[in-house]
C-alpha cells in the first residue's frame, strides 16, 4: 500500500469493537506532518475457557462479588484484570448469557486494571461505572500490586478482607498474587483463556512487509512489538537473524521496532541481540506513539534505525 503516511506495523490482534491503538495512529501527526498509517498483523490466537468464564457468570449471578446480598458459592471483594483479552473474554460472556440486570450487580465491586487499554474495555460494558475501575495509571502488574494493597486495605480496615478474583491467561507472571498474598490479600486466579502464535503468522508478516515496503529513500516504517511471542519469527522476516539465531543489526535498513515495554525489549536483547529503536514510555498507545515521535524528531526519517546502511 504506498503511501506518504508512516506505516506502523502493529503485531497485535485488532480489539474490538474499537481500538485505542488504531484510534490514536489514525490521529496523531509525524513531525513532518504526514501522519501514520497502522496495520494489524495478528501474532496471538486466544482461545477461551467457556467453562470458567461460565463459572464468572454464575458468580455474577449469585451475587458472590462485593456489594451485594446474595448467597453465592463463595464471595469475592473485587477482579483483577492483567490483560485486555481476559477483559474481552469476560465483557463477550456476560453479554451473552446474563441481561443488563446482571450486569448491574457489578456497580459496587472495584476492578483492577493495568493499564488504560483495559479501563477502556471496561468502561464500555454496561452495568460497571468507570469511578469502579482502578489502577489504569500503573502501568504493570508490580506497580498495580502496591495499588492494590493500599486500596484493598483502606476499604476494609482492620477487618478480614475477602479474596480476590483475577481473571487471566494461561500464561502470566505471579507478582500480584505473591505481593498481595505476603500482605494478607488472597488473591484466586482462573484461566479464562489460552495462546498460541498463529500459524500463518509470519507469511501474513512478510506480505504486509511487501505492502509497507518505504517508495521513497528516505521514507521509514515501524514495527511495534507486544509481546516476547513471535519475535523470533519478526526478526526472520526482516532477514535479521544469523545461522546462530543472533540478530544481525547492519541489515536492518528503512525498518524501526519498537516494544510496548520493558519484558519485550529485554527479550529482545538477551535472546538474540537486538537492541529496538524505541521502548514505549508506558504500555499505551500514547507512550508508544511518544517514543516513536520522539525518536523521529531527534534522528529524522533519513537517517533510519540503529545499524540501517
Amino acid at each position: 500500500m504506498p503511501t506518504t503516511k508512516v506505516p506502523v506495523i502493529l503485531l497485535k490482534t485488532k480489539s474490538t469493537p474499537t481500538d485505542g491503538y488504531e484510534e490514536y495512529f489514525r490521529s496523531a501527526q509525524t513531525p513532518d506532518g504526514a501522519g501514520f498509517e497502522p496495520v494489524f498483523v495478528p501474532v496471538l490466537e486466544h482461545r477461551y475457557d467457556q467453562g470458567n468464564l461460565g463459572k464468572v457468570v454464575r458468580l455474577v449471578g449469585d451475587g458472590g462479588f462485593a456489594g451485594e446480598g446474595g448467597e453465592g458459592p463463595r464471595r469475592y471483594g473485587g477482579l483483577i484484570f492483567t490483560s485486555q483479552r481476559a477483559v474481552e473474554g469476560f465483557a463477550g460472556a456476560i453479554e451473552a448469557e446474563r441481561g443488563a440486570g446482571e450486569r448491574d450487580r457489578l456497580a459496587k465491586t472495584p476492578f483492577y486494571v493495568v493499564g488504560p487499554a483495559t479501563f477502556r474495555s471496561l468502561s464500555s460494558i454496561h452495568g460497571i461505572p468507570s469511578t469502579q475501575i482502578l489502577g489504569a495509571h500503573t502501568g504493570n502488574g508490580e506497580a498495580l500490586a502496591h495499588f492494590i494493597l493500599t486500596h484493598y486495605t483502606a476499604l476494609y480496615p482492620g477487618e478480614e478482607k475477602p479474596p480476590l478474583l483475577s481473571l487471566v491467561g494461561e500464561q502470566r507472571r505471579d507478582i500480584i498474587p505473591k505481593t498481595l498474598g505476603t500482605n494478607g490479600i488472597i488473591v484466586n486466579e482462573l484461566i479464562v483463556y489460552k495462546t498460541g502464535i498463529i500459524e500463518s503468522f509470519e507469511e501474513s508478516f512478510k506480505t504486509t512487509l511487501l505492502e509497507t515496503e518505504p517508495t521513497s529513500p528516505s521514507g521509514l516504517r515501524w514495527v511495534a512489538v507486544f509481546s516476547p511471542t513471535g519475535c523470533e519469527a519478526m526478526l526472520r522476516s526482516l532477514h535479521l537473524l544469523d545461522p546462530e539465531e543472533r540478530a544481525q543489526m547492519a541489515g536492518r535498513k528503512r525498518t524501526a521496532v519498537a516494544t510496548i515495554g520493558p519484558t519485550t525489549r529485554d527479550f529482545l536483547r538477551d535472546r538474540f541481540g537486538f537492541e529496538p529503536d524505541v521502548c514505549a514510555t508506558t504500555p499505551s498507545a500514547e507512550g508508544l506513539g511518544d517514543g516513536i515521535t520522539r525518536f523521529l524528531e531527534k534522528s529524522g526519517a533519513q537517517e533510519g534505525p540503529s545499524g540501517s546502511s
